[in-house]
């Protein structure tokens, strides 16, 4: 059944892959797949305005319920009429659960391992996991907080997000066989609970569930089918993804399939120019990540011949754009010797048009995409 304010709509499915085209409709306008996601974990894209984000047309925008929660409070952002009012944003927005960055806490593991980054230490932030959910301390304030399926939607219910996510456990990539089962039934338990919570006052808000079981291929499978029996409005592929690009693609590979054609699939945290350009032909709709922001930040700018390092010597003295033929503000005002020169001053204007112009270009490259799929070239 479409739903009136949350529906996929199929434009084409290409004949030479799984890639497809299509319309995901929201309360708070279409997003076009397939689709980059950028990430404002405080309700703000790192250096940028949410006001100059909408204008580049920056469809679909990744908030983080775990810090929004703990600063200024899902409360607060409630009075002020939501998260949309709030930060100053027209167009759709998804949140998350907060259980990746607490089981990050917990684990040390999980998001340097879904980066491919290797292990890290757990730093004894969380306190409890258990079939209620999982107790941590505010890095904050201290307080101790209680994360559970429940306490998660409500505080999504708060926030007011077109797409909402289910509490789910995130094992780390060096899980034995014995845990990684039982972690995946607890979060099956916790993603029915989530469920339930967002049933009884949907709100107008979508609910993507999300597929665990982390490299092992079988429970992969398991996931999705479980998952595909409950009216959730589409599905994630989540947990650890391996250690590699090849794992990553070989979990991705073996899970769409498992998925209903008719519902739309997102890719968390993953965004990066290689896996998106690996993913698109497996069927994935919408790709969620920080890394176009964060390398912008280092002064890595994204063109179509490649990456460039603006912050090297030879630079110095280009006055031409980035990117020729871009329109986005940055190049249409600046050059790549101001841009170098900023960086060197250490001038924090740099961050802001530097990120304008990946920002800009993960836009475009999408579209690409898009016609590239609807002639059936990917």
């Amino acid at each position: 059944m479409i739903k009136p304010y949350f529906h996929f709509e199929l434009l084409h499915q290409s004949s030479k892959s799984r890639a497809r085209v299509g319309r995901i409709h929201t309360p708070h306008g279409i997003i076009d797949t397939p689709s980059f996601v950028a990430v404002g974990t405080n309700g703000s894209l790192k250096a940028l305005s949410n006001v100059d984000i909408d204008k580049m047309g920056l469809q679909l925008m990744f908030c983080n319920t775990y810090h929004l929660l703990l600063q200024p409070g899902t409360e607060t952002v409630k009075k002020a009429g939501g998260l949309h009012t709030y930060i100053n944003r027209k167009n759709p927005i998804i949140t998350d659960s907060g259980g990746f960055q607490v089981f990050s806490l917990a684990y040390g593991g999980v998001a340097s391992e879904l980066k491919s980054a290797g292990n890290k230490k757990a730093d004894g932030s969380v306190l409890k996991i258990n079939e209620e959910g999982v107790t941590f301390r505010s890095y904050r304030d201290g307080a101790k907080i209680v994360l559970t399926p429940e306490s998660s939607i409500l505080a999504q219910k708060n926030l007011g997000a077109d797409i909402i996510i289910p509490l789910d456990e995130l094992p780390p990539y060096h899980f034995d066989p014995k845990s990684l089962k039982k972690s995946l039934d607890r979060t099956h338990r916790w993603e029915k609970r989530s469920l339930d919570t967002h049933l009884t006052d949907p709100k107008q808000q979508a609910m993507y569930a999300v597929v665990h079981g982390g490299v092992d291929l079988s429970l992969r499978k398991l996931s999705a089918n479980l998952l595909s029996d409950l009216p959730f409005d589409g599905f994630a592929i989540g947990g650890s993804l391996g250690k590699n690009k090849q794992e990553l693609v070989e979990v991705v590979n073996h899970t769409v399939p498992f998925l209903p054609p008719e519902k739309p699939n997102h890719l968390l945290g993953i965004g990066d120019l290689e896996s998106i350009e690996q993913c698109v032909p497996l069927g994935i709709d919408t790709f969620d990540s920080s890394y176009p922001t964060k390398a912008a930040r280092h002064g890595v700018l994204f063109t179509e011949q490649g990456k460039v390092k603006i912050t090297k010597t030879s630079y110095a003295n280009d006055f031409d754009t980035i990117e020729p033929g871009c329109p986005c503000s940055t190049c249409e005002n600046y050059s790549k010797a101001y841009l170098n020169h900023l960086f060197k001053a250490h001038e924090p204007t740099a961050l802001t048009l530097a990120s304008i112009h990946n920002v800009a270009y993960m836009i475009r490259l999408m579209a690409k995409y898009r016609e590239m799929i609807l002639r059936n070239l990917v």
